[in-house]
Order: structure tokens, then sequence, then C-alpha cells
């Protein structure tokens, strides 16, 4: 199994303080993808001290480190994604915005020289949108 968040950034050495370990904290588990204020609200219930401002600066700090993903999906707010690895596509639901990991055994699609336009391609994401059991009814 791969690493939490807060695993990874004790192992890099990343100086923890509660602000951070409560963000990084709230950033453990599959399938984890929330908006910035859906990490504030659950830091919140954590350590109410934390404030709107940490919570951003922590979350671009990661995003920095390249140990969360900043995702744009679907329109709405920026998303958050910890599990960098493995490279993984994700799935939308179009009614309610629930966003799921898709596997892949590519880390990015192949794409021929006439299709990069002279780009030297350095990541690729595929975004699969539909519309999930729940929001079908």
């Amino acid at each position: 199994m791969y690493p939490t968040l807060l695993e990874r950034l004790k192992s890099r050495g990343y100086r923890l303080t509660a602000q951070r370990r409560v963000v990084a904290e709230v950033l453990t588990g599959e399938n984890m993808h929330l908006t910035a204020d859906e990490v504030l609200e659950r830091a919140e219930a954590i350590l109410p001290e934390v404030s709107r401002a940490t919570v951003y600066s922590t979350l671009q700090q990661f995003s920095d480190l390249g140990e969360v993903r900043e995702l744009q999906l679907d329109g709405r707010s920026k998303r958050y994604d910890p599990n960098v690895q493995p490279a993984h596509h994700h799935l939308v639901c179009e009614g309610c915005g629930q966003v799921f990991d898709v596997a892949h055994g590519e880390t990015a699609p192949v794409l021929g020289e006439h299709d990069r336009h002279g780009m030297s391609i350095s990541t690729a994401e595929i975004v699969y949108r539909g519309c999930c059991v729940d929001c079908q009814q």
C-alpha cells in the first residue's frame, strides 16, 4: 500500500506544525478529492483555531512539493488529491460533483509526433464524466 500524505511528509523531514498536520490528516483516505473549503471545514472540526489562510497556504505548499495534486475537474472549485501515486485518471459525476480515482496502466497516453505539435509531454489527465447511481434516481 502506498504511504499516506502524512507519512510521506514525515519521511521527507517536512516540518509539521499542528495546522499542517491536521490538513494532512484531513487529506487521508481513498478517493479523497476535497475543495479547500471542505478541507478547512474538516480541519476546524479537529483544530478549531486553524485559519482559512493557513489551510490555503498549506495546500499550496503540499502541491508545490508534489505531494498533493491540484485538480480542476468540474468547472467548480479546485480539488486536492493526496493520492499522487500511482498515476490515475478521474471519474466525475456531472450531477453532484463526486470524484473517483480510475486506475490505468500508463502515465500518459501516447501521442504521435503530429498530434504533439512540437510539444514535449510532461503529464496527461483524462477525466471521465457521467452520472452516479444516486443522481440517476
